[in-house]
């Protein structure tokens, strides 16, 4: 768990310094990727893989526009995920692996996401404008 924390930390550290926190604007790709654990690239892959763009519109997810769940663009701006959760990595990651957890009158379902999936996608949602 430590060795994944300090990496985290610094990247966050930089993009403080750097005047691009985690809620002014989207990531790259390698920010996102070292924020989060995961492989933005696949992240997009896998979340149309299940079904996110059912329920949510999502840049860059060929025909993810569903209109259920808030539109899932500028994530890296926002303070809170689903309104109940901090906006961090492991949060977001926790959120999209099991929502009921997190908050048990989500309308969001439980879909059978492991971790290693949940942080390709939200390192793919951390990267979106």
């Amino acid at each position: 768990m430590i060795p994944r924390a300090l990496p985290t930390v610094a990247v966050l550290l930089a993009l403080i310094a750097a005047g691009c926190g985690l809620r002014r604007d989207r990531l790259s790709y390698e920010q996102a990727a070292q924020l989060t654990g995961g492989d933005p690239a696949a992240g997009r892959e896998k979340a149309r893989d299940y079904g996110c763009g059912a329920c949510h519109s999502i840049p860059g997810v060929p025909a993810a526009d569903g209109l259920v769940g808030p539109p899932l663009s500028g994530i890296a701006k926002r303070m809170y995920v689903a309104g109940v959760l901090t906006n961090t990595p492991d949060h977001l990651v926790r959120w999209i692996m099991d929502p009921p957890a997190a908050d048990s009158s989500t309308a969001m379902p439980r879909v059978g996401v492991s971790e290693e999936d949940a942080r390709d996608i939200a390192a793919y949602l951390y990267s979106l404008p």
